[in-house]
């Protein structure tokens, strides 16, 4: 796993063993960041359900002034602080470890990027209580996702392989 573009580009990112974390290909990943475009720079960037970082990790790279990751394995935040301490991004970001029930309310950020386990369809329902103007999330093209979730409504999806990416917003 690499950073895709920006001030790291090339960087690559530790990553866990095994299965039980699900990384942000590298494309989707490029997609969104794409799609974001300058929105991100300069903005509080929240990676929830964050595994290796590599989501808020991107949006550091490509200019954001802070990220917040939210992550319930220790080896995984872990992880986290290593890929942060790797590239001297420390100073730049916040790791909360813990549920991300307990934190998601509690964060303020200007992007919201979440990404849970995808057989656990009920952390989907979190995006009602964003803490954010706009969400993006990361899902399997197999859930429907409702149309709004509070006062945020889907403005787009972008479907790529099994993974979608869908942009709630509360313009």
């Amino acid at each position: 796993m690499r950073v895709i573009a920006g001030e790291f580009r090339s960087r690559r990112l530790k990553t866990l063993p095994g299965l039980a974390t699900r990384p942000t290909p590298d494309r989707l990943r490029e997609t969104l960041f794409n799609i974001l475009g300058e929105r991100v720079r300069g903005a509080v960037f929240l990676d929830a359900y964050a595994g290796t970082g590599a989501a808020g990790i991107e949006a550091l790279s490509r200019g954001a002034a802070r990220a917040i990751f939210l992550e319930r394995s220790r080896a995984a935040v872990e992880v986290i602080r290593q890929n942060l301490a790797a590239l001297g991004l420390e100073g730049r970001a916040e790791v909360i470890p813990g549920p991300v029930a307990a934190s998601w309310k509690r964060v303020r950020a200007d992007v919201a990027f979440l990404d849970p386990p995808y057989d656990q369809e009920q952390e989907y329902e979190w995006i009602a209580d964003s803490p954010a103007p706009l969400v993006i999330v990361q899902h399997s093209r197999h859930l429907e996702l409702r149309e709004s979730y509070g006062a945020l409504r889907r403005a787009r999806m972008v479907r790529q392989g099994d993974n979608c990416l869908s942009f709630f917003s509360t313009r």
